[in-house]
C-alpha cells in the first residue's frame, strides 16, 4: 500500500504471526514503521526511541514519567491518568529500557485506539516537561519550613531506592555494568538513587530535544484496523519535523583478551550460623546475533542448558549444595551485545571460586558429552510450541511481535526476519543432532574470554551507613544555603504541592478523547461451557477456536485437607511434577513431558464464593498438547498424581531452598502484595489460607521446613503422603477441557480411562475454623521504602456495597490517591481495592517514602469522594471499569475463567446484575463508598512491610502502632 508521505520498502506476508508486514521509512523524517495487518482486534500501536544514557542519573527513566504529564495538544497535569481512568485499554503504559524507551498502547475498541495513538503520540513529540514536572517525577529538595529537615523527594527517586533494595536488582545491576564498562550499558538507565540528584533541568530538557525525534522512532502498529490510517495519524505528527542526525548509536563494546572479577555488597541480613547471604553469577558478553536461526539458537540453548530442573546445567548448579537456587538461566538477547549467565543465589561468599569453576567445568562436560536425544526432543517440542502457540497471556500478541522486531531493527537490523521462524527453526532441528549445540557451547561461553564472574555479599551496615550518607549530604547542601536560599527552596516546595492539588481547567480536560457510554456494550461477554460428568466426575467443556490444541485442567478441593496442611501445598504440587515417579527419575519425567505436550503446570485457585457459601479452594493440574499426543498427556497426568516420589528427601530439599529463595526475592519489588495478602489474613478464611500459602507466614514456614527436612524426613515425607491421599480423590475433583467441539468424543473416551484409574472415597470437609483477629504490624525487610497498607473487612462492619463501588474507587486511585501518595509523596504507586464477594477493602502503597503521612491520606480519602464529581469524571471511570470487565482473554484463559466462575459461585446472571449496576453508577454510589472508608479510617488495621528505621519512627510519634517483627 503507498502513501505520499511514506517510501514503502518492503512489503511481506509473515505465515508465522498471519500478519501482512509493511514497513515504510517517512520520506520528511526518515522515521521508519512497522505495519502488520492481521485479524487481531487487539490493535497495538508502540513508538520507541533509542535512549542511550551517558551516566546514571536515570535520565531515560525521569523523562519516560514526564512526557505522560502534559502535552501540547493535551495540557492537564496527568492526561496519562485521565487514560487510565477512562479508557478501554488492554495495555497502556511506557518503559525504559538500558538503550531505548518504548511507549506501547492496546484497545480493541477502535476509536479508543486512536484517542490513545494520539494522546501518546503528542506525550512523547511535543511534551511540556515543565521543570515542575522535572522535580516531581525526577527529584527535587522539599523543604516544609526553614527549620524542618531537608529531604529529597521524586517519584524515581524513590521508586530507584526500591529497586536498589531488591539484591537481585543489585546483582542485575552490578553485573551489566561491570560486563560492559565502555557502552551505555554500563550506566544506570533507571537511575541510580545516589546519582539522580545530580541530574539538571538543562540536561533533562537537552536529552528530550536529542532523542524524542522521529528521526529517532522506531513505529510499530498490529491488528485489524485500517493500515492507510495509521499512516495518515504518524503524518499529521511527524511532517511537523526536519530530518536530523541523533546520533543515538549505541557502541559496541570492546572485547576483552582475560576474564575479570567484580565484587559488591547490598543492604540485608547475615547468618551468623551459616552464611547464605550471597550471589554469585558467571556471565559472557556475546556477538550481536546475525540471523533468526542464531536467535532462536539462543533460546533453545539456553532451555537446553538451565530451561527447567532437570536442564543439566541447573541440575549440577542445584544440587550441588553450593545455593538455595539458580539465578542467570541463559542468553538475554536485548542488549546489542547479548549477555548470557548463570550462577547461584543463597551461596557463601567465599564459594565464589567453587561456583565458578562448577558453572565452567559443568559447561565443558556438556560439550564433551552431547545432549541427549531425548533432551534435544524434549527442549525442540517445546520450543516449538511455545512459537506456534502464540500465546502471550495478558499481554497483547501485537507487544510480542512489537519488541520481537526491534531487537535488531533497533541498530540497523531487518524488522520482519525475527517474526518469522519456519526455516530458521527446520535449520537448528537439522543440526540439533550433529553437534551444534554442543560446538555453541564452546564458542559462546568455554572459548569466550569476555567472561565476568559477579559476586554480590550481604552488609547488615549497609542501610544504615547510606542513610548516613545521604543525610550527611543534605546536611552539606543545606550548610551552603544561605537565609534567603532556605526561604527559596521552602518557597518552592509550597509553590510544587499548590501545583500539585491545584485543578485542571474543565476546557483543558474536556481535550482528553473518551469514548462515551454508548460506546459501552450492555451484556456481558459469556464463554461457552457444557456441563456433563464423565465416570462420575463433574465436567465443563468449552466449544472455543484453539487452533487445535487440547487444554485440560483437573482440579482437586483443598477442602479435605487440614488447615495445617495447606502451608504444604506450593511444595506438594511441585514435588509432583519435579520429583519423578517409581518408574523413571525426574530428569526422565520431565523430558517425557517435554517431548509429548506444550507444557504441565500445577496452581491453586482460592477466593470467597460469591454466593457466600464459603470459600472456593482448589488445587489444579493442567496441561496442553495436540491430539496425537492428549493419551500420552493423560498418563503422565495420572503417573505424577499416584505416583511421584514423594520420598524423594534430597530432591524435595532443594525445591524447599529455591522456593525460600525465590520468595525473598520477590518480597521487596513486590512488598505491597505481602502487605495486601497480611492485611486480608485476619479478614476472611480464605485471606488466611492465602497467607499460610504465599504470605510472610509462608515464609517462616519454608526456613522452618528446611529444619525439619533434616532432622524429621520420615514425618515430613508422611505429611505429603496424606495430602496426596486425600486430596487426589475423583469424588471431590472437576474436570476441565477446552477445546473444539470437533475434539471432544476422542478427547472424553480418553479422559473417562483416566478419571476411572484415580483413588475414589467419600471424604468430608476439614475443619478450617481459625481466629481472624486483625492486627496492626511493622514488618521489617530491609528496604529504603515503605509498603503502606491499611485495610477492613466491610461485610462485618453491615456495609452493603454494589458493583457501582468498583467506579468510584477507580475515579479514587486515579485522582485522590494519585496525587496524596504518588504526585505529593513521591511513592511510586498508591491504590485501594476492593472485592465485592468478601468485602475485604484495602489501602496499599508502593515504594513508599513515607509512613505515617500515608496513613493520613488514607484516612482523608472519604473526603474526596464526598466532593463533586464531575459527569465526565464519572463517564470516564465507568469506562474504565467496564474495560476491566470486558480485557480479551486466549482461549485456554477463557476456558479456565468459565470454570472459576462455575466453582466460586459467580453466574452469568450475577455478572450481568454487577455490570448493569457499573453502568449506572450514580452519586449515591461515591457517598456509600465514603461512608464505608470513614469506618475503614476509624476502625481498619494497618500492615507495613519497610525499613526498620521508618517502622520504628512511626512508634516514636504514635507508641504502639505497630506490633514490630523482622520478616528477613
Amino acid at each position: 500500500m503507498s502513501h505520499p508521505a511514506f517510501e514503502l520498502v518492503r512489503d511481506e506476508h509473515i505465515a508465522e504471526i498471519n500478519s501482512q508486514a509493511l514497513l515504510y521509512k517517512h520520506i520528511k523524517t526518515g522515521a521508519e514503521v512497522l505495519s502488520l495487518v492481521n485479524d487481531d482486534e487487539n490493535k497495538v500501536f508502540g513508538i520507541t526511541f533509542k535512549t542511550p544514557p551517558e551516566d546514571s542519573t536515570g535520565i531515560a527513566h525521569i523523562l519516560e514519567h514526564s512526557v505522560l504529564c502534559g502535552s501540547r495538544k493535551y495540557p492537564v497535569k496527568k492526561p496519562f491518568v485521565e487514560l487510565l481512568k477512562g479508557s478501554m485499554h488492554t495495555f497502556l503504559n511506557a518503559m525504559t529500557y538500558p538503550d531505548k524507551t518504548a511507549y506501547p498502547v492496546a484497545s480493541q475498541n477502535l476509536k479508543d485506539f486512536y484517542n490513545l495513538v494520539d494522546v501518546y503520540l503528542d506525550a512523547v513529540l511535543f511534551p511540556l516537561i515543565s521543570e515542575d514536572t522535572f522535580e516531581q517525577e525526577g527529584w527535587h529538595y522539599e523543604l516544609e519550613s526553614p527549620d524542618a529537615p531537608l529531604v529529597y523527594k521524586g517519584v524515581v527517586f524513590n521508586e530507584m531506592k526500591g529497586v536498589y533494595s531488591s539484591p537481585d536488582s543489585v546483582m542485575h545491576t552490578q553485573t551489566q555494568n561491570a560486563l560492559y564498562p565502555d557502552t551505555t550499558y554500563g550506566k544506570s538507565s533507571g537511575g541510580d538513587p545516589k546519582a539522580i540528584p545530580d541530574l539538571t533541568y538543562a540536561q533533562f530538557k537537552r536529552f528530550h530535544e536529542t532523542y524524542y525525534h522521529p528521526s529517532n522512532a522506531r513505529v510499530v502498529f498490529s491488528g485489524d484496523d485500517a493500515p492507510e490510517r495509521r499512516l495518515d495519524i504518524l503524518d499529521d505528527y511527524f511532517n511537523q519535523f526536519e530530518r536530523i542526525d541523533p546520533k543515538s548509536e549505541v557502541k559496541l563494546q570492546p572485547r576483552w583478551n582475560a576474564p575479570r572479577t567484580v565484587k559488591g555488597t547490598y543492604a540485608g541480613t547475615v547468618d551468623p550460623e551459616k552464611r547464605r547471604d550471597g550471589m554469585v553469577s558467571v556471565n559472557w558478553m556475546l556477538d550481536p546475533p546475525e540471523t533468526r536461526e542464531e536467535t532462536l539458537s539462543f533460546g533453545l540453548l539456553s532451555y537446553l542448558l538451565a530451561g527447567n530442573s532437570a536442564a543439566p546445567l541447573r541440575k549440577k548448579l542445584t544440587e550441588s549444595g553450593l545455593g538455595e537456587g539458580m539465578i542467570g538461566g541463559g542468553i538475554s538477547t536485548h542488549l546489542r551485545q547479548p549477555m548470557g549467565g548463570f550462577g547461584l543465589k543463597g551461596v557463601d561468599p567465599d564459594d565464589a571460586d567453587k561456583v565458578e569453576a562448577l558453572v565452567l567445568d559443568t559447561l565443558a562436560e556438556i560439550a564433551d558429552a552431547g545432549f541427549s536425544e531425548e533432551q534435544r526432543a524434549a527442549a525442540i517440542n517445546t520450543f516449538e510450541f511455545n512459537l506456534r502457540e502464540q500465546n502471550t497471556g495478558s499481554y497483547p500478541r501485537g507487544m510480542t511481535y512489537m519488541f520481537t522486531a526491534l531487537g535488531g531493527w533497533l541498530h540497523g537490523g531487518d524488522p520482519l526476519e525475527p517474526l518469522a521462524f519456519e526455516s530458521a527453526l527446520q535449520s537448528l532441528k537439522d543440526k540439533a543432532a550433529k553437534g551444534h549445540f554442543e560446538a555453541e557451547i564452546r564458542r559462546l561461553f568455554l572459548d569466550n574470554t569476555h567472561r565476568l564472574t559477579s559476586t554480590l555479599e550481604a552488609d547488615p551496615e549497609q542501610g544504615a551507613r547510606e542513610a548516613r550518607t545521604e543525610a550527611d549530604k543534605l546536611a552539606d547542601v543545606r550548610a551552603g544555603l544561605d537565609e534567603n536560599a532556605i526561604k527559596d527552596v521552602v518557597a518552592r516546595t509550597e509553590r510544587l504541592k499548590a501545583l500539585q492539588e491545584s485543578v485542571d481547567r474543565p476546557e483543558d480536560l474536556a481535550k482528553i478523547p473518551t469514548l462515551t457510554l454508548d460506546d459501552l456494550d450492555r451484556d456481558i461477554r459469556t464463554i461457552p461451557s457444557q456441563e456433563s460428568r464423565i465416570a462420575g466426575v463433574r465436567m465443563l467443556s468449552h466449544d472455543l477456536p484453539t487452533l487445535g490444541i487440547l487444554y485440560l485442567d483437573l482440579g482437586f478441593d483443598l477442602h479435605v485437607l487440614e488447615k495445617d496442611l495447606l502451608p504444604y501445598l506450593p511444595l506438594f504440587g511441585r514435588a509432583l511434577l519435579q520429583t519423578g515417579t517409581s518408574k523413571e527419575d525426574f530428569v526422565s519425567l520431565t523430558q517425557r513431558i517435554g517431548r509429548t505436550t506444550g507444557g504441565m503446570a500445577q496452581h491453586r485457585g482460592l477466593a470467597t464464593r460469591t454466593d457466600g457459601e464459603g470459600t472456593a479452594a482448589w488445587f489444579f493440574l493442567s496441561g496442553k498438547c495436540v491430539p496425537d499426543t492428549f493419551g500420552d498427556m493423560l498418563t503422565i497426568m495420572r503417573d505424577v498424581l499416584v505416583d511421584a516420589q514423594l520420598s524423594n528427601r534430597d530432591r524435595f530439599r532443594q525445591m524447599a531452598l529455591e522456593e525460600k529463595a525465590g520468595f525473598e526475592a520477590r518480597l521487596v519489588p513486590s512488598g505491597n502484595a505481602f502487605a495486601d495478602m497480611r492485611i486480608k489474613s485476619g479478614l476472611t478464611e480464605a485471606g488466611w489460607i492465602s497467607e499460610q500459602m504465599s504470605g510472610v507466614t509462608y515464609l517462616g514456614f519454608l526456613k522452618d521446613l528446611i529444619k525439619r527436612i533434616d532432622s524429621d524426613w520420615n514425618g515430613v515425607e508422611a505429611t505429603l503422603r496424606r495430602i496426596r491421599d486425600l486430596l487426589i480423590n475423583r469424588e471431590r475433583m472437576i474436570v476441565n477441557l477446552t477445546a473444539e467441539a470437533s475434539l471432544w468424543p476422542e478427547a472424553n473416551a480418553a479422559l473417562e480411562q483416566l478419571v476411572t484409574r484415580l483413588p475414589d472415597g467419600r471424604t468430608m470437609d476439614a475443619d478450617w475454623s481459625v481466629d481472624f483477629t486483625p492486627r496492626n504490624e511493622g514488618l521489617v525487610i530491609p528496604a529504603q521504602v515503605n509498603y503502606v497498607g491499611k485495610g477492613a473487612n466491610l461485610k462485618a462492619m453491615g456495609v452493603d456495597l454494589s458493583a457501582a463501588s468498583a467506579v468510584a474507587l477507580r475515579l479514587l486511585n486515579t485522582t485522590y490517591l494519585w496525587d496524596k501518595v504518588r504526585v505529593q509523596g513521591g511513592a511510586y504507586g498508591g491504590s485501594s481495592r476492593f472485592d465485592l464477594s468478601s468485602g475485604n477493602f484495602a489501602f496499599l502503597s508502593y515504594r513508599d517514602p513515607n509512613l505515617l503521612k500515608t496513613l493520613d491520606a488514607y484516612d482523608g480519602a472519604a473526603k474526596a469522594l464526598r466532593a463533586e464529581i464531575g459527569e465526565t469524571d464519572l463517564v470516564r471511570s465507568v469506562i474504565g471499569v467496564v474495560g476491566d470487565l470486558d480485557r480479551p482473554e486466549f482461549p485456554d484463559a477463557k476456558g479456565y475463567s468459565a470454570m472459576w466462575r462455575i466453582l466460586n459461585g459467580t453466574s452469568d446472571a450475577v455478572r450481568q446484575q454487577r455490570r448493569d449496576e457499573i453502568l449506572a453508577t450514580s452519586r449515591a454510589d461515591f457517598l456509600a463508598l465514603a461512608d464505608a472508608i470513614d469506618l475503614v479510617a476509624a476502625k481498619g488495621h494497618v500492615v507495613v512491610l519497610g525499613g526498620e528505621a521508618a517502622i520504628n519512627a512511626a512508634n516514636e510519634k504514635h507508641p504502639g502502632l505497630l506490633e514490630v517483627s523482622k520478616v528477613v
